[in-house]
C-alpha cells in the first residue's frame, strides 16, 4: 500500500466521522477507499467497524456531554443492538446483501421525499409521541432491525437509526443523532467482535483509520450541537441522495 493510499484512507476516516457524527452514512466514503486499497470486501467491512466504533463513540460521549440523552430508549436499544449486529455479522457470509439493496433504496427514497415535503420535520420534539407503545417500538426497530442490517449490509445504519428515532419517538434531529450514536456504537461493537473473531480486521490500517474518525467525529458532532436542526436535516438530504447512488450503482452499474 503506497503513501497516496494511506493518506487518502486517513482524509477519508476524518470525513467519514463528520459525517457519521452528524447524521451517520460515513460508511459510504470509508468502504470505498478501502476496496481501493485493496482488501477483500469483508475485510473493508470489517475494518470499517474497527475505526467508526471509536469514532461514533466519541461523538456519543460529545453529545451525552452537551444535550439530555433519552437514557430509557438508547441504553436498551444499544444493548440490544450489540446482540443482534453481532448475529447479522455472523449471518451475512449466509445472505445475500444485494437481495435487500433495493428494498434500501425504495426505503431511502420514501425518507428523502417526506423529510423534503415537510420541512418542519425533525426541528422541533413532539413529546406527545412519547409513549410508553412507541418507546418498546423504538427500541426494537432500532435495537433489533437497524441493528441486524447493519451487521448484513451497513450503509446508512446511522441514517436509519435518526429516522426510526425522530419519526417514532418525536424527537427533533439533534436529540436523535445524540441518541443514534449510542445505538450505533453498540452495532459496531456487535458486529466488530464477530469480524474480529473472524480474523477479518486490519487492524494496523483500522486504528490509525480510528484516529482520524475522532477527529471528524468530534468537529461533526460540535457543529450539529451548535447549528441545530435545520442543519443536520441538511446534511441528512445530502446522505439520502448519496446513499441511493451508491446502493444504485452496486445494483444495477457495477456488474
Amino acid at each position: 500500500m503506497g503513501a497516496g493510499q494511506v493518506v487518502l484512507l486517513l482524509l477519508a476516516a476524518v470525513a467519514a466521522g463528520w459525517v457519521d457524527a452528524v447524521v451517520g452514512g460515513g460508511g459510504l466514503l470509508q468502504l470505498p477507499v478501502l476496496l481501493l486499497a485493496g482488501l477483500t470486501p469483508v475485510q473493508a467491512l470489517a475494518t470499517n467497524k474497527s475505526a467508526a466504533i471509536f469514532g461514533t463513540g466519541s461523538a456519543a460521549v460529545t453529545y451525552a456531554r452537551k444535550t439530555k440523552l433519552d437514557r430509557a430508549v438508547a441504553v436498551p436499544a444499544a444493548a440490544l443492538a450489540v446482540v443482534f449486529a453481532g448475529l447479522g455479522a455472523a449471518s451475512a457470509a449466509l445472505l445475500d446483501a444485494d437481495v435487500l439493496k433495493p428494498l434500501v433504496m425504495v426505503v431511502l427514497l420514501g425518507v428523502g421525499a417526506f423529510v423534503t415535503l415537510r420541512p418542519g420535520f425533525g426541528r422541533l420534539p413532539h413529546p406527545h409521541l412519547r409513549t410508553r407503545a412507541r418507546v418498546v417500538t423504538g427500541v426494537a426497530v432500532a435495537g433489533v432491525g437497524i441493528a441486524y442490517y447493519d451487521g448484513i449490509v451497513g450503509p446508512g445504519t446511522g441514517t436509519f437509526l435518526l429516522i426510526a428515532f425522530t419519526s417514532i419517538l418525536g424527537m427533533d434531529f439533534v436529540h436523535a443523532s445524540a441518541t443514534a450514536k449510542v445505538v450505533n456504537t453498540g452495532t459496531n461493537l456487535g458486529a466488530l467482535v464477530v469480524f474480529a473473531a473472524q480474523g477479518h480486521v486490519v487492524w494496523a490500517l483500522g486504528l490509525a483509520m480510528a484516529a482520524c474518525n475522532i477527529a471528524g467525529a468530534q468537529i461533526g458532532a460540535r457543529m450539529a450541537l451548535s447549528r441545530g436542526a435545520g442543519f443536520v436535516r441538511v446534511v441528512l438530504l445530502c446522505v439520502v441522495a448519496a446513499l441511493v447512488a451508491k446502493l444504485g450503482y452496486d445494483q444495477f452499474l457495477d456488474r
